[in-house]
């Protein structure tokens, strides 16, 4: 079974930081892309940040610098670590999977509904 397991979010005060834990089952890195997005309420999911399968990566532009992405194969896991976070980052934060986009900006594109395995996601709250 394929499955995607995220950990890690939670409430932060604004300035504050936060690494979110993307850790698949059944299936390897080394064959899936994945991405992570984001819904804040009120407001459409958008991607974050991805990594293909080969190991490049794309960070959407407003959070270049803020936000990196990383992954350990050893682990299977993908993790987001956020920075400087604000509270316009308050969100659902959800991983996803995909075994056949090119590109890591091709999976951040990847419309939700499109993707082969999605994660429930976690709740990040950035508030004083």
């Amino acid at each position: 079974q394929l499955q995607l397991v995220e950990s890690g979010g939670g409430v932060v005060q604004p300035g504050g930081s936060l690494k979110l834990s993307c850790e698949a089952s059944g299936f390897s890195l080394d064959d899936y892309s994945i991405g992570w997005f984001r819904q804040a309420p009120h407001r459409e999911r958008a991607a974050v940040s991805c990594v293909h399968k080969s190991g490049s990566t794309f960070t959407a532009r407003s959070k270049k610098g803020r936000f990196t992405i990383s992954r350990d194969k050893s682990t299977n896991t993908v993790y987001l670590q956020m920075n400087d976070l604000q509270p316009d980052d308050t969100a659902v934060y959800a991983c996803a999977a995909d075994r056949v986009v090119a590109t890591a900006p091709g999976m951040c594109a990847q419309p939700w509904g499109a993707v082969d395995v999605q994660g429930r996601g976690v709740l990040v709250t950035v508030s004083s």
